[in-house]
């Protein structure tokens, strides 16, 4: 995959697609009648400032790229207005914000509106990408989150230009194959989540080179129905039920399931909760989160553990009666001299709520990408650096 150190920049206009899918919080009218939104969790933004401030210091130009939600066509709620001040803020710098292809001024740091307000991005135009290409000279990806899109800014562009990949996506790629390829061992999985179909192939990449596989999250409860098991009201998909059987006929003992559980009557932090002691739940009630027992026997493996790699959480970590099962893994995974990676999305949020962020190895910016690089799959906005 070609870097930073492969491409000459100086004094030209480097197109840069960045991840800049920042939250924001609600909506609120200004006395002007606009809406105003402040950015509610800025850590998309700081991360790509190292590749940004390389690049100014070697004298480019800077366009930038970037998408923020799901618009259907120019929604001003979806506009990156505040994401342009906010990183005005933090490089220091004048950012212009760009309101159409047609018309984008000059300047030494310039975003682009929302990638997509255009028609074409999702669907990897080869037409808007020639409009990409002919406003810069040079082309750099560094948006992970967004490299398993073959998008108009993600993919074809890169083929249009001199292209590389900035220092965010660089060492993204670098630290999850090197976990796969050369882990310290034991190479530990813990993986979490709603729903088992959506890791089905990421487990199914850890049975061939992982030691210890710890599942936790409503994922679990396909596993305990396809074995006889009492589920109750708790959210267990059908289509997991398959998959759920041919993945404990593999794993064997490296397959670690709780062996107690948190349940809650209803999904809300005011509900009567009960701790169960084993995992089959009652009728009328749900689980959400994994037991004592079973959290600190995961955390026991996580701290013994040579590689880390987390994905998921074990509960609904975001109501607070149902948190300490992803507690105990977060702080296991923070207290852990193993290398750690936590492979965005939930668990980087539940890292960041617990205030452990700052003390693993590596937190990735992308949840999906990092999923799909596990499973073995290409990456598209990464195939087109290396063609």
């Amino acid at each position: 995959m070609r870097t930073l150190d492969d491409l000459e920049v100086d004094g030209k206009r480097v197109l840069v697609r960045v991840d800049f899918n920042v939250p924001l919080d609600a909506q609120e009218a200004s006395p002007a009648g606009t809406n105003d939104q402040v950015i509610a969790d800025d850590a998309r933004i700081r991360a790509a400032l190292p590749t940004l401030k390389e690049l100014r210091g070697k004298g480019a130009r800077l366009l930038l790229a970037a998408h923020l939600g799901r618009p259907k066509g120019r929604e001003d709620k979806f506009s990156l207005r505040p994401v342009a001040q906010r990183l005005e803020e933090l490089l220091g710098e004048p950012v212009v914000l760009a309101t159409s292809l047609d018309e984008v001024p000059v300047g030494d740091v310039v975003m682009l509106e929302n990638v997509r307000f255009e028609p074409g991005e999702t669907d990897n135009d080869p037409e808007l990408a020639q409009r990409y290409a002919a406003l810069a000279d040079a082309y750099v990806n560094d948006a992970f989150g967004a490299a398993h899109r073959a998008h108009a800014s993600t993919e074809a562009v890169a083929h249009l230009l001199p292209s590389a990949a900035g220092r965010l996506l660089e060492g993204e790629v670098a630290t999850l194959t090197s976990i796969l390829r050369d882990p310290q061992r034991p190479l530990v999985a813990v993986l979490g989540g709603a729903k088992v179909t959506d890791k089905i192939g990421v487990i199914e990449a850890f049975l061939q080179r992982a030691d210890r596989i710890l599942v936790g999250g409503a994922m679990c409860f396909p596993f305990f129905k396809s074995r006889g098991g009492d589920v109750g009201d708790s959210l267990c998909e059908e289509e997991g039920l398959e998959p759920a059987r041919r993945i404990l006929a593999a794993g064997g003992e490296k397959l670690r399931l709780p062996t107690d559980l948190v349940a809650g009557r209803e999904f809300a932090a005011d509900t009567e909760t009960r701790a169960l002691d084993g995992v089959d739940v009652p009728d009328g009630w749900m689980g959400l989160d994994i037991g004592r027992r079973s959290a600190a026997g995961y955390a026991e493996v996580i701290r013994d553990a040579g590689t880390v790699f987390w994905n998921g959480p074990m509960g609904a970590f975001e109501l607070e009666p149902f948190a300490a099962g992803t507690r105990a893994v977060a702080e296991a995974v923070a207290e852990s001299s193993a290398v750690s990676v936590v492979g965005g999305g939930d668990s980087a949020a539940a890292m960041k709520e617990f205030g452990l962020a700052d003390r693993v190895t590596h937190l990735s910016t992308g949840g999906g990408a990092a999923l799909e690089l596990i499973e073995g799959k290409s990456l598209p906005g990464v195939e087109a650096l290396t063609a």
